[in-house]
């Protein structure tokens, strides 16, 4: 049996689901917001990103009460936000279609309101001092070191993200000092309305300084622990440092086996004083194969595909076999060709950021230029010197027979190259877009051809690319417009230019050097008008970037350059293209689509030439 009130609750619930259905799901009501701006850029983004009547607009529509009270909740959430900002005695007005929050009929006005009317809702804002910060302590003992890491000052404007910034900062500066169990507990602030201020105290826990205690390593299943307590750049009695634990995370991440690592300290001290850490690791699959594909109206098109061992002996050995069909089609290729190359990668060889790489391929091409069968091996030693710079060297010898201007010559050539590489642009993968820094490569090959008349030679090139960020002077958002600039020079000493292989020469046009030419016609030319390449070379480039929405952007350039019979660059007849594209950009790179015009159209060559790529031209 009910009690009287349970049974008088009950008969009004019944009575309620009697009533008109209208009354209680009343027609949704069409709004529009308005919040008077502050003068703070800041905060008035923080209100409007705060405000669940200007959230909930077009995805969750209202009746008249569910607005009114969507309006009275929002007050709550505007005060927050004022009084994050140092605005603690802020007052809101708020009104719906003319009426204020308090008028009994509001509810009933709105729902007067005609059909596909809109109710204008309007939030006046008068913020009221500004309260700043009277008193700031920290309560508790605190190494001199961290103190002076908080800056958090009496006289500074209350601004929330300030206060709670300072603690996280502190308690920051206390881990990197090694303080591991440091603990700085959330500010404890009390307001003086009369003064317009707030005092501030934390409360913080230094705790004892520690070093690395022993580090285990889980998740390993096909890589060999030795490798990678070898590769780990952490060792126990080293001072606990988080920045340094989260570098060793990340470069044992890109040893690409992984593909995840997380490093994470114990909850308490092992019987030395010391604090324990663990490497928790998740292996990738051991197999990848990947595909490529490009075209390009010089050269047509290109197809390739690549399997890949990731961890071939168990210490981040990778193996990869790579088959292209190329010459598909294209103005400048007269049959298809090929390329077919094995590549073992070993990292850390001898040397930790040593890297051996050993390398078979196979080629042949049909150009205008030349016919090309070709064997090569080579080995290459690179070791990293820093975080910028890298140097190589390595042997190569290719066994070829080349075939131009109706003579077939066969050519042995031993070569030793010698690479000196300097990076910049802070991007971590080749295929993301720079927008900062410098990137240089300077190559010295030597070269001795063993087959016929013997001879020595040695090819010389230079490259290098910047990227200017356009907001650095104010003109456009961060990385949304960038200058772009690439220089090239090449000479070969040693050999004149029909001394040289025909591969060997420098040959300009393309995508590599000057667009709008198709693939090496840049240069003297055969009487036939096919191209004899050169001695030397010089090209530059302008590219301007324009990111146009989120994942679109367009592109102009003009590039020129000259090649040259002797060995000096800068002496040949210099030839300009110029060009527009576009660019898709995807999580893997950006997709490529590049138009080019000569200004000179050249006696044998195209009216225009079309590339399509992954990645930026450079």
């Amino acid at each position: 049996m009910l009690r009287p009130r349970a049974a008088c609750r009950a008969l009004c619930l019944a009575g309620v689901a009697l009533l008109p259905f209208r009354a209680w799901a009343a027609d949704p009501v069409g709004y529009t917001v308005k919040i008077s701006p502050t003068g703070n850029a800041a905060l008035d983004a923080a209100l409007t990103g705060s405000s669940q009547l200007v959230a909930l607009r077009t995805r969750a529509p209202a009746g008249p009460f569910a607005l009114v009270a969507r309006a009275r909740a929002d007050t709550g959430r505007l005060h927050t936000a004022l009084d994050s900002f140092g605005y603690y005695q802020a007052k809101l007005t708020v009104t719906i279609a003319g009426r204020t929050m308090d008028d009994p009929g509001l509810p009933d006005a709105l729902d007067a309101l005609p059909a596909r009317s809109v109710a204008p809702v309007m939030v006046q804002i008068d913020r009221g001092p500004l309260f700043h910060l009277r008193r700031v302590t920290l309560d508790g003992a605190v190494p001199e070191a961290a103190r002076q890491k908080f800056t958090l000052a009496p006289g500074a404007p209350a601004v929330a993200a300030d206060v709670l910034a300072a603690g996280g900062a502190l308690l920051t500066a206390l881990q990197e000092g090694g303080y591991a169990l440091a603990r700085v507990d959330p500010p404890n602030a009390t307001l003086a309305p009369d003064a317009h201020a707030l005092d501030v105290s934390f409360h913080v826990v230094a705790g004892p300084r520690v070093d690395l205690g022993q580090i285990g390593i889980t998740g390993l299943r096909r890589t060999n622990e030795r490798y990678v307590r070898r590769r780990l750049l952490l060792h126990p009695g080293e001072l606990y440092q988080p920045s340094k634990i989260e570098a060793a995370r990340e470069d044992l991440a890109a040893t690409g086996v992984f593909s995840g690592v997380k490093i994470s300290a114990a909850p308490a001290l092992d019987a030395e004083g010391r604090i324990p850490l663990r490497v928790d690791v998740s292996e990738r699959k051991l197999h990848a194969v990947s595909f490529d594909a490009a075209f390009s109206t010089d050269l047509g098109g290109s197809l390739g595909v690549t399997w890949s061992h990731r961890n071939l002996f168990g210490n981040a050995e990778r193996l990869n076999l790579t088959a292209a069909a190329t010459d598909l089609g294209g103005s400048d290729s007269r049959g298809l060709g090929y390329t077919a190359r094995a590549q073992f990668i070993k990292p850390d060889y001898y040397h930790r950021d040593q890297t051996l790489e050993l390398d078979l391929s196979a080629i042949r091409q049909n150009l205008d230029s030349y016919d090309q069968t070709a064997e090569i091996a080579g080995a290459v030693l690179t070791r990293k010197l820093s975080r910028r710079w890298s140097v190589s060297a390595g042997v190569s010898a290719t066994q070829e027979s080349i075939l131009q201007e109706g003579t077939t010559r066969d050519y042995t050539l031993l070569a030793l190259p010698l690479t000196a590489r300097y990076d910049s642009t802070d991007v971590p993968n080749p295929l993301d877009d720079p927008t900062h820094g410098l990137r240089g490569t300077v190559l010295a090959t030597p070269t001795e051809s063993l087959s016929g008349q013997s001879s020595t030679f040695v090819i010389l090139q230079g490259t290098a690319s910047t990227y200017f960020d356009l907001h650095a002077i104010g003109l456009a958002r961060p990385g949304s417009s960038v200058l772009a600039f690439r220089g090239l020079v090449g000479s070969a000493e040693g050999a004149t230019q029909f001394e040289l292989p025909p591969d060997q020469r420098f040959y300009g046009g393309g995508s590599t050097t000057v667009r709008g030419f198709k693939y090496q016609s840049l240069g003297p030319l055969f009487p036939d008008g096919y191209p004899e390449g050169g001695a030397a070379i010089d090209a530059a480039t302008v590219e301007l970037r324009q990111r146009v929405w989120h994942n679109i952007g367009a592109v102009v350039f003009a590039d020129a350059g000259q090649v040259n019979t002797s060995s000096a660059p800068f002496g040949g007849k210099l030839q300009e293209g110029v060009g527009v594209g576009a660019r898709y950009y995807t999580p893997i790179g950006p997709i490529r689509v590049d138009v080019a015009v000569p200004t000179t159209k050249p006696p044998h060559g195209d009216s225009f030439e079309l590339y399509l790529g992954l990645g930026q031209a450079f």
